[in-house]
């Protein structure tokens, strides 16, 4: 496993409940800043061996971006399971809900 890697499923798993993170901030975090598809990879290939919380990972524009309907259903549940809100476009507010993890380990 690559370093980058490693940091990945470390921040994804460091995602507090009621926070959501973007593939891009997450590829920022990890050291990889145009790394944001390689994180879409990690996270569909290792979401359940690392039993990472896939559903608080959305695009930039704080949207849900699997397009298969249950899925999609599915991900917005869980999240609105944890308090955190949807607007009238289905967008979450960044501003309050983005999780910023701490960088100094």
């Amino acid at each position: 496993m690559t370093p980058f890697t490693e940091k990945v499923i470390r921040i994804i798993q460091s995602i507090p409940e009621g926070k959501v993170m973007t593939y891009g901030s997450i590829a920022f975090a990890a050291g990889s800043p145009r790394g944001a598809r390689q994180v879409v990879r990690i996270l569909h290939s290792m979401s359940r061996k690392y039993n990472l919380p896939w559903h608080r990972v959305v695009n930039a524009k704080g949207m849900i971006s699997l397009t298969e309907d249950e899925s999609n259903s599915m991900q917005k549940l869980q999240l609105l399971g944890e308090g955190v809100i949807f607007d009238e476009k289905h967008a979450i507010d960044l501003t309050r809900f983005q999780f910023f993890p701490d960088l100094t380990d």
